[in-house]
């Protein structure tokens, strides 16, 4: 497989790789891994959150909007 990285990119993955002490396809692979990894723990956590929320719903576990903005506007002391 062949990659165009911009030179903005590429100085960056040098830089890196410099820094690491690594080649440059350890470096790219290392990076990619750390970004994909943090992206489906982003995506996990988010659908978790979404769950939940619908948990909530379904158990009548949820205050009308008007209430919590006003709980805010108070809590913050935010005019009317």
């Amino acid at each position: 497989m062949q990659l165009e990285l911009s030179g903005e990119r590429q100085a960056q993955l040098h830089e890196y790789a410099q820094r690491h002490g690594q080649d440059l396809p350890t470096a790219l692979d290392e990076v990619l891994a750390a970004a994909l990894e943090w992206e489906r723990q982003d995506y996990v956590e988010a659908l978790e959150a979404i769950c939940e929320g619908f948990e909530d719903i379904e158990a009548g576990r949820t205050q009308p909007a008007s209430e919590m903005f006003e709980e805010l506007r108070v809590k913050h002391g935010f005019p009317r």
